[in-house]
């Protein structure tokens, strides 16, 4: 909420015209990029913290994928410090 609230207050415009940003932009924005840049789904969503709705398959998917997340996260701050 902190960022949302942030967005607000400096009344961040979207790229769709009379529109404020909004966090799901960042998450939506941060998920195609790691698409177009080869990370697995399952790394992506992860990152953005979904849960398996499946309890067979969240039962054999007990990783949290850390190392891989925290490579990923640094590869995606470098691409947004070039914004």
């Amino acid at each position: 909420m902190s960022l949302t609230k942030c967005l607000r207050d400096q009344k961040v415009q979207s790229d769709t015209p009379g529109r404020l940003a909004t966090v799901h932009g960042f998450r939506s924005s941060f998920r195609d990029w790691a698409s177009e840049n080869g990370y697995a789904r399952e790394l992506a969503e992860r990152a953005l913290a979904h849960m398996i709705k499946d309890a067979t398959e969240a039962a054999y998917h007990r990783t949290d994928l850390l190392e891989q997340r925290r490579q990923m996260v640094s590869e995606w701050e470098a691409f947004v410090l070039m914004l």
